[in-house]
């Protein structure tokens, strides 16, 4: 369902450099990097890909949580990845995924399906969908008005 990709920074008298991804190291080839900012309580709620798109994630500033549900067994995952924790989450995209916003962050996912906007494979689950509300560290999330359009 998720896999865990730990980052290694490697630090001097510059700051620090910080490898994201290798090819190599995942299941499916990138086709697409997004790039969002969000305030701190945003929830980027739970969407999936019928066709199979797996994400990416990897927190460049702050800290979010990552959420996931397997639809199917009702199994999920929850991490907090960025500054405190530099980890990437590779998430199989049939499983329902979303983050939320513990600081104000920048957050960076790589997909492996190119955006088809005649033709886009995101389904919606409801961020407080009674399998993931307790993951969240918010009842009072800032939402887009589709992410309102799927609360239950």
């Amino acid at each position: 369902m998720v896999t865990r990709v730990p980052l290694s920074r490697h630090e001097d008298e510059r700051g620090w450099f910080q490898e994201l991804m290798r090819a190599s190291a995942l299941p499916k080839p990138i086709r697409q990097a997004n790039l969002a900012r969000s305030r701190q309580g945003v929830i980027r709620a739970l969407h999936y890909h019928e066709r199979g798109q797996d994400d990416l994630f990897v927190c460049l500033d702050g800290m979010v949580r990552i959420v996931v549900l397997n639809r199917e067994t009702g199994e999920t995952f929850t991490e907090d990845i960025g500054d405190d924790n530099p980890v990437a989450i590779y998430v199989e995209g049939r499983n329902a995924h979303g983050y939320e916003a513990l600081t104000d962050c920048l957050f960076c996912y790589f997909v492996t399906e190119e955006y088809d906007p005649d033709r886009p494979d995101e389904h919606g689950v409801a961020w407080n969908d009674p399998r993931v509300v307790d993951l969240w560290s918010t009842r009072s999330p800032i939402l887009s008005e589709r992410d309102q359009r799927a609360a239950l």
